[in-house]
């Protein structure tokens, strides 16, 4: 069972000095994966370019860079010299649509046509991490070049998607998707389903399904659920994820945060992987003795 964890996004002068602590504490711990949210804060390739070259050994992972707001030949190059100052093998690189209420409110971009917008940046992003040139005129995408990135090899990519157009695209095209919020019912009637029989089309290998969701172990769920409730609390109105919660018959995303002791937590998490995910990372949400329950009982999956 792999099994990863999702890094704080930190703050202040030292935040890549805190970013460095935090990734040496979870590859201690025997942590499989490291991922990093890419939101408003630090830029999530730059900073683990830095914390990576000084911790060795566990996968790095972004969930998830935006593709509106940089060109997929910029993302490529980025991606490589990431790729290229952490090691080879090491970096999966996560992308996504984000949402229209930053796209089109905060950046300005026109997000009328996302599934289209995907399949052209996929056209030129892929064969530029695979250390090809790309020639493409698309309708939202053009690009006529080629990068020196000196590294060896490919950076897996893994698309956040949940809509059959996205998770098609993502069976096609790349390595897997990366979810948020999504449950196991989910995984089992709606996400693996298609996104498995996409890379099978396309003679494709069997694409990762990465599971991310809040977790916590507590003696005192009904509290704990209560501030899952109030921290997630915006994600229950962006439309798809609501779609996904309303699929799983999920009231909002308390009810998807995975809360109880040790036996409860592990049970949950083993039925998202008996779903069809193939790994887990926990977001951890509290402090103190739960936070290192939880961290202690996740690491001990990944054994």
């Amino acid at each position: 069972m792999r099994i990863g964890i999702t890094l704080d996004q930190p703050t202040g002068p030292d935040a890549l000095l805190r970013l460095t602590e935090d990734l040496q504490q979870a590859a201690d711990e025997g942590f499989e994966s490291a991922w990093l949210p890419h939101i408003f804060g630090l830029d999530a390739l730059t900073a683990l370019a830095i914390a990576g070259s000084r911790v060795p050994g566990i996968e790095l992972a972004t969930s998830v860079v935006p593709t509106y707001p940089r060109h997929p030949g910029a993302l490529a190059q980025q991606a490589r010299t990431t790729a290229l100052a952490v090691g080879p093998g090491r970096l999966s690189l996560g992308i996504g649509l984000s949402h229209k209420i930053v796209i089109e409110n905060m950046y300005g971009y026109d997000f009328a046509k996302p599934a289209r917008h995907m399949k052209e940046y996929l056209s030129v992003l892929m064969p530029l991490l695979e250390g090809q040139p790309v020639s493409y005129t698309g309708e939202t995408i053009r690009a006529n070049l080629a990068l020196e990135v000196p590294n060896e090899g490919s950076v897996p990519v893994l698309l956040a998607a949940m809509g059959p157009a996205m998770l098609r695209l993502a069976g096609r095209h790349t390595d897997g998707t990366v979810l948020w919020l999504t449950g196991p019912a989910t995984i089992r009637t709606h996400i693996a389903p298609i996104i498995t029989a996409a890379a099978a089309e396309a003679g494709r290998p069997a694409p990762r399904v990465v599971c991310t969701l809040p977790v916590c172990v507590t003696d005192d769920p009904d509290a704990v659920r209560d501030k899952a409730g109030k921290v997630f609390e915006a994600y229950g109105s962006l439309p798809s994820y609501r779609e996904m919660m309303d699929r799983e018959g999920a009231a909002g995303p308390a009810d998807l945060a995975i809360v109880g002791t040790e036996d409860q937590v592990a049970a949950r998490i083993h039925e998202i992987i008996a779903s069809g995910a193939t790994e887990f990372v926990g977001s951890l949400f509290t402090r103190g003795d739960s936070a290192a329950r939880t961290r202690k009982l996740l690491a001990g999956l990944a054994d």
